[in-house]
This record gives C-alpha cells, sequence and structure tokens, in this order.
C-alpha cells in the first residue's frame, strides 16, 4: 500500500509505469493501492503528493495512460517516449506533416517558457473566451505522445499562507527535466522494440495481467 510520497515514488520505480487512477488491470493504480481515508480529507494524500513526485527528477508525471494521469519512472522515460513519438522529435513530425499547427503553437509556447502554468499558456495562446477552442483535447495529445509532462502543480494560499483548492498544473517538456541526450537515447532503437520492452515489464511486474489489457494501457 501506499501511505505517503516516498511509498508512491517507490511504487512508480518497482514498476516502471503507474496510472494515477483505475484502468483495465484490476489493482493497477495510485487509487487502488492508496488507502480510501487518503483521498478527499483533511490529511495529506496523493493529490499533495503527485507534485513533489513529478518534480523529483525520479520520473515523469502526465495523462499517458489512454489520456488518464500516470506516472513513468526514469530508467523508462527513454522507450516511453521513443514509442510514444514513433521515434520523431516534434519539429520533425510538424514538419512530415504528422501534428496540427495548434499543437505545434502550444508545444513551442512551452519548450520557450521551459516551464510554465496552464493558465498562462492559456492566456499568451488565446485559449480564453471568444478565443481558440480545444486546449485540453491538445494537451491531453502532446502528454500522450510524450512530448509534454507536468513539471508540478501550484496552489492558491490563504492569508496565513497555506495552500488549498486543486492545483493548477505547470507544464514542461521531458527535455527540459533530464536532457535531450537522455531522452532521445532510445531513438536508435525501432519504436515497437520499445513497445515490446515496455510490455515486457509490465508482465514482469504484473504477470497475472492479460496481454491485450498490457496493450491497452501503453498504446498511444
Amino acid at each position: 500500500m501506499i501511505y505517503n510520497a516516498d511509498d508512491l515514488l517507490n511504487k512508480v520505480e518497482e514498476y516502471g509505469f503507474l496510472p494515477f487512477f483505475k484502468n483495465g488491470i484490476p489493482g493497477y493504480s495510485v487509487e487502488e493501492m492508496c488507502p480510501p481515508d487518503l483521498w478527499f480529507t483533511y490529511k495529506e494524500g496523493p493529490w499533495e503528493w503527485k507534485g513533489p513526485v513529478a518534480k523529483s527528477g525520479r520520473c515523469i508525471y502526465g495523462k499517458f495512460f489512454n489520456g488518464k494521469a500516470g506516472f513513468v519512472s526514469k530508467e523508462w522515460i527513454p522507450d516511453f517516449v521513443n514509442y510514444r513519438r514513433d521515434g520523431y522529435d516534434f519539429d520533425a513530425r510538424y514538419e512530415d506533416g504528422l501534428a496540427f499547427y495548434k499543437d505545434k503553437d502550444l508545444f513551442d509556447a512551452i519548450a520557450e517558457h521551459e516551464v510554465i502554468l496552464s493558465k498562462e499558456l492559456k492566456k499568451i495562446r488565446n485559449y480564453c473566451k471568444g478565443g481558440n477552442k480545444g486546449f485540453d483535447t491538445i494537451m491531453t495529445r502532446l502528454q500522450m505522445q510524450g512530448y509534454v509532462c507536468v513539471a508540478d502543480f501550484v496552489y492558491a494560499k490563504d492569508k496565513f499562507g497555506k495552500p488549498y483548492g486543486w492545483g493548477i498544473a505547470q507544464y514542461t517538456t521531458p527535455e527540459h527535466f533530464f536532457g535531450y541526450d537522455f531522452i532521445a537515447s532510445a531513438y536508435v532503437t525501432d519504436p515497437e522494440v520499445s513497445k515490446q520492452k515496455m510490455m515486457d515489464r509490465v508482465k514482469e511486474v504484473l504477470p497475472d495481467a492479460k496481454e491485450q489489457q498490457i496493450v491497452k494501457l501503453l498504446k498511444i
């Protein structure tokens, strides 16, 4: 079971890939590994832990599993992005006509700022009332493709300096956290080989999981 942020980070590194919410593989999520009394209570729980874990330098966090949130440990990031990006840097993907202009516009803004709050990103790219549409869809796609991740969550503070409410996501790129050479280190590998390595890892840690469940979880 997961009782604190250290437990969560250790579990991410143990499994390599860890969804935040329930999915097609029973028991394989932070939601199911964390005691119910730590959700939506006055106690610190997984909602508060995900920020410190995301910025630990030992994993990345984002909407990586069927458009839902989860973690990938540092060990598995190169294969993860190699498979999800199909071996493409974003500029090359765009030049080959495999990415939308709006995706490039948001990606370029994130890369330029290195780390940026979602509300600031919406502001500078005019995803406001009467402006551009589809922000959440684009950001989910960029995360699913392995180009963008969440750096941290920023909370509003009360008059006593205590955080409250839902954290606002800060977006960044895996390259900003770990450097281009590390992120691109699996580019020499066929993306399908990276996919198979990832599947083998999940089979290793979850021997009872069916192959179609793993495919569904890891696919783009």
